[in-house]
């Protein structure tokens, strides 16, 4: 954030008194013991769950959205909108594994005041799977043939075939009820959600600023208030709930050590400045490990070329360089030096798939090693016969766009990896793009990790819940991101491999869970043998609180606001 003359600071303090409508919008450490204050430096652009670009905004709906269930962070299921966990015990779960019924709490209403029933189940599910909509949501009930609303307090969810993830649809963040007040066809109100959770939303401000220190920092405002139908209002700390969106990881965190906010989200910050956030003893940094993992991804179409109707990295023009494994295996990475950057927040792995243990492979390996790099590019006929430094063949440069969001540890990263690849002579291009486009979804936006119309990209990804089915399907042939399916599909490198999609089909109907794992392992393994991807590092879930919040309980399988109607301040 850049430092401001004091004329000009100034003058944007009596803009932001304006604009927010306070006296003057000071700046104080000692917290209202009625407000609870959240910081996302990557502001969220909905309240829709099933149109979330990511944890951003996953983070912000949930505080009004409820699944009917989702899992704590050993995994166990937890019920929010289900009366009880369906099992086979209690006969909730099919015998033959092809379906599961839920039996929903009794007397839950949204906070408009209108009974919970069956039938948002039925419409949420009726609207995910929407091709229309495009959800984010969609990868988890891909193994759904219908759902059928059996009473006012009973669904029953039925499979296509056996299916031992039958756990996934309507759980943790992509399983969040939506209000049945509109057509299936129509998007619920991204803005002015009307859920059953806790809190409910009061106000939405598109342009807001905050002080800290000497920064101004421009921000979106949410509001939240206790849910006046929420079935356990009086257990509710706070009387408000203020969720600001903006500014930068190091900027969050300062907001921490200064005590303006009570939490900060995904501080993706080096270990100087997680360090810095402790030592004045206001606040304190959380960290947990899920299943996320920080990856370069390999374009396996080209961005550069067009189908007829205008299409760039359509599956009908594969990549020029990146379709020959032995480029893609000559992409050496040394991710001890992008753990190093990541601090204690981040570790160096081979795997692409890293939780829960059960499914991490012990059989892969990485190695850092240029000569091995520069003999694979020769082999592959790329050389450099104009001594420019960058390698050619037939006229081509071997030259290369690597796309990530802007933040300050990516692009460290980006710089060395840089650095390597031009000592082997391959020229990358740095392109930086702000975190809410590249993370977005809409699909009328070209600059999304989900069009990938670069050859390199990095980011962090995991599976959402315990069951990695969802995760590993985004790199089988049929799901492949382009325009036919308004650029939905979660596979967006467009990967396709028969032996991959065989490994994957027969994970989705193995009950064994000592075979099941193994397929995923073999998934993975795969992966890494043909050098579709380079993981980088798994990557901690590191967020800042202050030192008087208690009752934040993080799982690494639903966003951190899951439990806030817990949240409370330590007297």
């Amino acid at each position: 954030m850049a430092r401001i003359n004091a004329m000009c600071r100034l003058f944007l303090l009596i803009v932001a008194a304006l604009v927010v409508g306070l006296p003057q919008p000071a700046q104080t450490t000692e917290p209202d013991g009625d407000t609870l204050r959240l910081l996302l430096w990557q502001a969220p652009s909905t309240l829709n769950p099933h149109q979330a670009p990511g944890i951003k905004d996953q983070t912000a709906s949930r505080i009004v959205y409820e699944p009917l269930a989702s899992f704590d962070a050993e995994g166990r299921l937890v019920p929010f909108l289900a009366a009880e966990i369906p099992s086979l015990e209690n006969g909730q779960v099919a015998p033959d594994g092809r379906s599961v019924t839920w039996k929903l709490r009794p007397g839950i209403k949204w906070s408009d005041g209108v009974p919970f029933t069956a039938k948002d189940v039925l419409f949420t599910y009726q609207y995910i799977v929407n091709e229309d909509v495009g959800s984010s949501s969609a990868g988890s009930y891909k193994s759904v043939a219908k759902v059928e609303a059996l009473d006012n307090l009973t669904i029953k969810v039925t499979f296509k075939d056996v299916n031992p993830a039958w756990s996934l649809p309507f759980v943790g963040v992509q399983g969040m009820v939506i209000h049945n007040n509109k057509d299936a066809a129509s998007a619920p109100a991204n803005l002015a959600p009307v859920g059953t959770g806790p809190y409910r939303l009061k106000e939405f401000r598109t342009e807001d600023v905050l002080l800290i220190g000497e920064d101004v920092v421009n921000t979106v405002k949410i509001i939240f208030e206790p849910n006046p139908e929420y079935r356990d209002r009086d257990s509710l700390a706070f009387k408000q709930v203020t969720l600001q969106g903006g500014g930068d990881a190091r900027t969050a965190a300062n907001a921490v050590s200064e005590g303006i906010v009570d939490y900060a989200w995904n501080l993706q910050v080096g270990e100087a400045d997680l360090r810095r956030l402790e030592t004045k003893g206001v606040g304190r940094v959380d960290l947990y490990w899920g299943s996320y993992v920080e990856r370069i991804m390999l374009n396996f179409t080209d961005p550069r070329r067009e189908t007829a109707d205008g299409e760039r990295a359509s599956v009908e023009f594969p990549h020029p360089i990146l379709t020959d494994r032995r480029v893609r295996q000559a992409l050496a990475v040394d991710r001890r030096k992008a753990a190093e950057l990541h601090g204690r927040s981040g570790r160096a792995t081979a795997n692409l798939l890293v939780a829960p243990a059960a499914f991490a492979s012990p059989n892969t390996k990485w190695e850092f090693n240029l000569d091995k790099a520069r003999a694979l590019l020769d082999e592959a006929g790329w050389r450099d016969t104009d001594s420019d430094g960058v390698r050619d063949r037939d006229g081509v440069p071997l030259a290369l766009v690597f796309q990530t969001s802007i933040n300050p540890v990516r692009e460290a990263t980006q710089d060395f990896i840089k650095a390597d690849f031009g000592s082997i002579g391959v020229r990358v291009e740095n392109k930086l793009i702000d975190s809410s486009i590249f993370l977005g979804s809409s699909p009328d936006n070209t600059n999304t990790r989900r069009h990938f119309y670069a050859d390199l990209e990095e980011f962090a990804y995991g599976n959402k819940g315990p069951d990695p089915g969802s995760y590993m399907i985004g790199w089988t042939c049929a799901e492949a991101a382009q325009k036919k399916n308004n650029w939905s599909g979660t596979n967006w490198a467009r990967y396709c491999n028969p032996e991959y999609d065989a490994l994957f089909q027969a994970s989705a109907t193995e009950v064994d869970p000592e075979k099941r794992s193994a397929l995923f392992m073999a998934m993975n393994d795969l992966l890494i043998a043909d050098a579709a991807v380079i993981p980088l590092l798994e990557w901690a879930y590191t967020s800042g609180l202050r030192n008087d919040i208690a009752g934040y309980d993080p799982t690494p399988w639903d966003a951190e606001t899951w439990d806030i109607a817990k949240w409370h301040r330590k007297k």
